[in-house]
């Protein structure tokens, strides 16, 4: 992933634009991008990357295809810190749409110095989207982000009031369109008016408004005392089983088998059969927030918690549960190698377990349906986070 931190594009010296842009790859940001560019502005994309959205590796591709200059902006480690608790709520799942939007905006204007650009663009389109397309909130997030005299929505700008950017003569705002709606009608009707073969779809591409990933992500918000990008990346891998604070991850095929290697920290615990084909599972250790269950240990996993782990990821094994009758007194039990630490620090422990899917931890997939309640109980119990910082402060290990 790419990280501003250590981007030479960004730390080099910058040309000079007249406006930077949200770039999030989708359609209305690039033609906001577009109806600029028309009236002879420089626009520089920024593509920001968080660890739900983000597609740093086609920066060269819009430049090809759409001739628009991007660069990629790392705000994994701030967005993180909003998603605990964000001002405005949540939308449909865990998608934090309106301080998403400020976040980025807030962030946008402290570059504005840095590529001499004296405006922002933003690619939103009134009356779009229920919960941050309204004109009340895009109203909010201009205010809140510290833009109001500062941005620019040329999509919807002949439904919007002037900005300074039309009053000055800068944009000239006769040429800007008045979209307004879900509808996509005029959008693809710009977008021949530009030559774009090249369709994006529609979706922005953000994992938090999606069910399944939402549900996945809960029980890292809920147990983990900070949590990284790293953490949200292997929430997508294999199978994935909470029981209480302990955190378990399987392999589907050996394609998962791999990335769970690859993903593995030091402190983190790799579970795989010894003798007979099957799937690798990690457990993740971690520092549990506040108020994680009495007498349970996710920092450190006991002997009894390591060998309920082992007898349910050995259950993913048909050879396994042939050879031990799954939980027959006549059955065979099947050894489990338990590998900790990484290069010389690996140590590697065998236990024998006898594959069972029901196990005294009870072992569940994450469900959607404790989001709701989660959301509700969280907007007021929720801890206070430290005040944001940027990724070119503190820059976090890609993921």
């Amino acid at each position: 992933m790419h990280d501003d931190a250590n981007d030479t594009t960004l730390n080099a010296p910058a040309p000079k634009y007249h406006a930077l842009a949200l770039l999030s790859g989708g359609l209305d940001s690039l033609l906001a991008i577009k109806v600029l560019q028309e009236q002879g502005l420089r626009v520089l994309g920024l593509h920001y990357v968080s660890p739900f959205f983000g597609k740093p590796h086609l920066i060269s591709h819009w430049r090809e295809v759409y001739g628009i200059e991007a660069v990629n902006v790392d705000i994994r480690r701030p967005y993180l810190d909003m998603l605990v608790r964000p001002a405005h709520g949540y939308g449909k799942h865990m998608n934090p749409c309106v301080d998403c939007k400020i976040l980025m905006l807030t962030h946008a204007k402290t570059l504005l110095p840095k590529y001499g650009a004296s405006f922002l663009v933003s690619g939103e389109v009134l009356g779009q989207r229920p919960m941050s397309q309204r004109a009340d909130t895009l109203n909010l997030i201009r205010k809140d982000a510290g833009v109001k005299e500062l941005l620019l929505r040329p999509l919807s700008a002949q439904k919007l009031g002037p900005t300074p950017m039309e009053e000055s003569g800068l944009v000239d705002r006769s040429r800007l369109p008045g979209f307004w709606g879900r509808g996509r009608k005029d959008q693809l009707a710009l977008a021949a008016h530009f030559g774009i073969t090249v369709i994006p779809t529609p979706a922005g591409g953000c994992n938090l408004a999606e069910a399944e990933a939402s549900a996945r992500y809960l029980p890292i918000l809920m147990n983990l005392a900070e949590a990284s990008a790293r953490d949200f990346s292997l929430s997508h891998l294999g199978r994935q089983y909470w029981a209480g604070p302990y955190w378990l991850s399987i392999g589907r095929n050996e394609h998962d088998n791999k990335a769970l290697e690859n993903a593995r920290r030091p402190t983190d615990i790799l579970l795989r059969l010894r003798d007979l084909p099957g799937p690798m599972a990690l457990g993740r250790q971690y520092e549990p927030a506040a108020g994680v269950q009495p007498g349970m240990t996710p920092q450190r996993w006991s002997d009894d918690v390591l060998a309920d782990a082992a007898a349910f990821a050995a259950s993913y094994s048909p050879k396994a549960r042939a050879q031990s009758g799954e939980g027959a007194e006549a059955g065979r039990p099947v050894v489990v190698l338990v590998r900790q630490g990484k290069g010389e620090a690996e140590t590697v422990a065998e236990i024998a377990v006898t594959p069972a899917r029901q196990t005294p931890l009870c072992w569940a997939e994450p469900k959607s349906q404790a989001l709701a309640a989660w959301k509700k109980r969280f907007r007021t119990a929720a801890p206070e986070r430290p005040k944001q910082f940027f990724a070119e402060d503190s820059p976090e290990e890609p993921a």
